[in-house]
């Protein structure tokens, strides 16, 4: 017979966005005013890891679609009590258009995104217009938006995207 393993309970490092309610509150999720930066895709949490320690003036947040990743991510931020990070699982596009308030976030981080390398799944890519729209919508006035890939064509798709967008400058 399968045995079940109890889930260590990782709250508040890990919550899903329904855990988070229908509108997310910065200072009540953290308990503090602190500016908040987004890691979109936050997979296990290096990034949100490392910015956390190094900026403990600033709240992270990860936005990670696979449960089991995220809770990898959190259970590191846990280990070391980092009360300035979490992780909220769930879809991104759900976050930034309907649970993170209008102009709440200071920066948006978007790692290495998948490529999705066939062009019939280019749709896929969570770079398009309308992920531009949802940015701007949650970023304060001049907050920033980093982007790293490894992918010459993913970049260059990123950039025809952003650079002629009124909402954007480089």
């Amino acid at each position: 017979m399968p045995s079940s393993v109890p889930v260590k309970p990782l709250k508040p490092w890990f919550q899903t966005l329904d855990d988070v309610g229908p509108v997310l509150n910065w200072e009540t999720f953290f308990g503090n005013n602190q500016p908040v930066e987004l890691d979109i895709g936050s997979g296990r949490g290096l990034f949100l890891f490392n910015a956390s320690i190094r900026n403990p003036g600033t709240n992270f947040v990860g936005l990670e679609i696979d449960f089991g990743e995220g809770r990898r991510a959190a259970t590191r931020l846990m280990k070391r009590d980092l009360a300035n990070a979490r992780v909220i699982g769930g879809d991104a596009n759900r976050a930034l258009t309907e649970v993170i308030e209008p102009g709440s976030v200071a920066a948006a981080h978007v790692y290495f995104p998948d490529p999705w390398w066939k062009t019939r799944h280019h749709k896929r890519r969570i770079f398009n217009p309308a992920f531009l729209e949802m940015l701007q919508r949650v970023l304060v006035p001049n907050g920033y938006v980093h982007h790293w890939t490894d992918v010459a064509d993913y970049f260059e798709m990123v950039q025809s995207l952003m650079d002629p967008h009124p909402g954007f400058v480089r």
